[in-house]
């Protein structure tokens, strides 16, 4: 059953005109009046289902049908702190870590990072990125959408984290954190990360962090790890990472 993300108060019984994104995508799908389709919309968690009861040539209209209390989330919140990639990689990054349950996303504006965002672009990039992310959510069946925060460098990351000012503050400032790393004295990811906590992991661009950043993140109480003896690309490394703490 086609599923779409409807970030507005649902109710069983409640007759709603689709917000544009999800109305266009009924419409693409060439859906009928009485077709059945599920919806979520973060706010209450779970699911409904619901049918549609009006298509128009810009709107569309559903009856809300049984809310059903259903989580797909992962047992474990990482929050996946990653240099962005070049191309269409960011956006593979983005589709993949959602597909695997990661709880949030914050591009990271590394040294090496080949893709410089700010102002407009920026702006066009993160809500790119959220897009993204809804999609996934709607194709792998999560109920909850991972934000994607506004790209900053680590050192403003963790000057926001120390004001308690960053996205996801009370939550990330208790994770462990980590940090892939190639440099001497890593632990295995399982050993680095004992338990079922929040974890927080760093990941750098093409070309991996550069050594101040990494001696800062490390200042910052952050643990040097290792997926193994081979080097994974920027964009297949915190996914391995996700794959191994969500799923192993």
């Amino acid at each position: 059953m086609p599923r779409f993300h409807c970030p507005v108060d649902l109710a069983t019984g409640v007759d709603i005109e689709l917000p544009a994104g999800a109305a266009r995508h009924v419409q693409v799908l060439r859906l009928q009046p009485g077709d059945a389709i599920t919806l979520f919309g973060d706010r209450a968690g779970g699911e409904w289902s619901a049918s549609v009861t009006h298509m128009g040539r810009s709107n569309v209209r559903v009856q809300i049908g049984v809310h059903h209390a259903i989580e797909r989330e992962a047992p474990r919140a990482i929050h996946l702190l990653a240099g962005i990639t070049a191309n269409e990689r960011m956006d593979w990054l983005v589709e993949k870590a959602t597909e695997l349950g990661v709880a949030s996303i914050t591009p990271l504006l590394a040294e090496r990072s080949v893709l410089k965002l700010k102002g407009e672009r920026a702006d066009k990039k993160l809500a790119h990125w959220q897009a993204v992310a809804v999609a996934a959510c709607e194709q792998c069946g999560r109920n909850r959408v991972p934000p994607v925060h506004p790209a900053r460098s680590l050192a403003d990351w963790l000057a926001a984290q120390s004001t308690g000012a960053a996205e996801d503050a009370a939550t990330t400032a208790i994770a462990t954190r980590l940090l892939l790393s190639l440099r001497p004295g890593t632990q295995p990811l399982h050993a680095a990360a004992p338990g079922s906590g929040p974890v927080l992991f760093l990941s750098g661009p093409e070309g991996g962090l550069s050594n101040a950043e990494e001696d800062l993140a490390l200042q910052h109480g952050f643990a040097p790890a290792t997926l193994g003896a081979r080097v994974l690309r920027a964009e297949t490394a915190p996914l391995a990472a996700l794959a191994a703490l969500t799923l192993g």
